[in-house]
């Protein structure tokens, strides 16, 4: 099991058609971010898919702090 959470709402493939994928996802353990780029090093975004990993990624820290704090409250 992963102790990471991916952004369900992000669904983001190369614009090339090749098949890699952007993941953004929040460790839920420390609620640390992660961005992925899968199967390559790079990707190639139209400017809507670039649109939608921007704004996963301004989701992505308010949902690390909750788990940080809800990590810091049980100790």
């Amino acid at each position: 099991m992963s102790a990471y959470s991916s952004d369900l709402d992000l669904n983001v493939t190369d614009a090339t058609g090749n098949g890699v994928e952007v993941d953004a996802a929040t460790n839920l353990l420390s609620g640390t971010v992660r961005l992925s780029v899968l199967w390559t090093q790079e990707i190639y975004l139209d400017p809507d898919d670039a649109q939608r990993v921007a704004q996963s990624l301004l989701r992505a820290p308010e949902h690390g702090r909750h788990i940080a704090q809800a990590g810091m409250a049980e100790n």
